[in-house]
């Protein structure tokens, strides 16, 4: 069994929509959903800004592989191109971290594989991962260089800019449509 945090992203078309459609694509291995949060784009690239939340999900069947497999089919179907980095997007979607049951407990995975690098190597640096991940888990805790540490204190290390970036907005992910 694997539990992972899913961060998900949309600042292409029918954002919302798109970022629902990982919750529907999900089903019942969701677990928990964040709020719904607009970012300005990260990475240099001009474009509009992002829809982001965080998606928690769990599954006996499933590896650390298969929630990203499954993250890039959902990203196909919602028409995602992959050809400027960083660039706009009908739809991302990261496995930021996971862990696999070892005697009952969570153990948390690591993997170097440049498909799938866990914990995901920019989550500690990037508010528009932390602030929804903290809606969803507010006792989280990220390994960053071999050292684990809550997401909270990594939030708030943070330049107060970058936090104010991320503007909790009125939509849902569950439930009635907002």
């Amino acid at each position: 069994m694997s539990r992972a945090v899913l961060s998900i992203g949309s600042n292409l078309g029918d954002r919302l929509g798109h970022l629902r459609s990982v919750v529907d694509g999900f089903g019942d291995r969701v677990r928990a959903v964040s709020a719904v949060y607009s970012t300005a784009p990260w990475g240099g690239v001009a474009q509009d800004d992002f829809l982001n939340a965080v998606v928690l999900v769990d599954d006996p069947a499933f590896g650390c592989a298969d929630w990203l497999g499954r993250g890039r089919e959902l990203e196909r179907a919602a028409g995602r191109i992959r050809d400027v980095r960083w660039g706009a997007r009908t739809l991302d979607v990261d496995v930021v971290w996971c862990a696999e049951l070892c005697d009952g407990k969570p153990v948390a995975c690591r993997s170097a594989d440049p498909n799938l690098t866990l914990p995901h190597p920019r989550a500690s640096s990037r508010a528009f991962v932390l602030v929804p991940w903290l809606d969803v888990a507010p006792d989280a805790v990220l390994e960053v260089d071999g050292t684990p540490h809550p997401v909270a204190d990594l939030l708030e290390r943070l330049d107060p800019a970058e936090r104010a970036g991320v503007r909790r907005t009125e939509f849902a992910l569950t439930g009635a449509a907002s």
